[in-house]
């Protein structure tokens, strides 16, 4: 299904029917301050499965990222950061950036990767924020996969053209982006960039 969704003023109806389907364990296609997205409940492992069947990757070696509303999710999820760490996130997000923290226990095993961390994501879009916020949780979400080009595709009807048979919904909120989000590992005391992406880099780790 091809759902034609207002970036700016989200369609109640419509915006419920991809919860729906995010709730029936369905694997979804939306669009963020970056490029389209995969996306999935979290605590669904089988639609998980799905999605890295998809990249074509193992899930052990998946790099999931958690793609919130706003910064209340953290404490949920990951361990306690420090002052300027939460200081940098907030300067940061919502914006076109992954950051990279230790994760708590209360993460499903299955998302935790290499050395029990996690992605956290706040992207700067209308539809994600409201999404998240009426599922009330994160999403699990991983960048779309290239085309043979090694392009991302920006237009949701080429998108779902390409990918209606692997998933249930593409949202088209419009033209996407093609650049990734730039990620930054919080996990020790000073941070790292691990990608250059469309977020600047933040003055204070230059």
């Amino acid at each position: 299904m091809l759902l034609q969704i207002h970036p700016d003023n989200p369609q109640e109806r419509l915006m419920q029917q991809v919860i729906d389907c995010i709730k029936a364990g369905g694997v979804i296609i939306y669009p963020t301050d970056t490029v389209y997205g995969l996306g999935c409940d979290i605590y669904n492992q089988k639609a998980i499965e799905r999605i890295c069947k998809i990249k074509e990757i193992l899930p052990k070696q998946a790099q999931f990222s958690f793609v919130c509303s706003d910064l209340s999710h953290l404490s949920n999820y990951s361990k306690n950061v420090s002052t300027p760490i939460f200081r940098l996130l907030k300067h940061c997000l919502p914006g076109p950036y992954t950051f990279i923290l230790e994760a708590n226990k209360e993460v499903p095993k299955h998302l935790k990767i290499k050395k029990d961390t996690i992605g956290i994501r706040v992207p700067k879009h209308t539809i994600t924020q409201q999404l998240i916020s009426l599922l009330g949780h994160p999403i699990m979400s991983m960048s779309l996969p290239p085309n043979e080009w090694d392009n991302y595709e920006t237009d949701p009807e080429e998108i779902w053209q390409r990918f209606s048979k692997v998933v249930d919904l593409v949202i088209d909120g419009g033209i996407g982006q093609q650049q990734l989000s730039t990620i930054i590992d919080c996990t020790e005391e000073n941070p790292i960039i691990l990608r250059e992406g469309a977020g600047a880099i933040p003055a204070s780790i230059i």
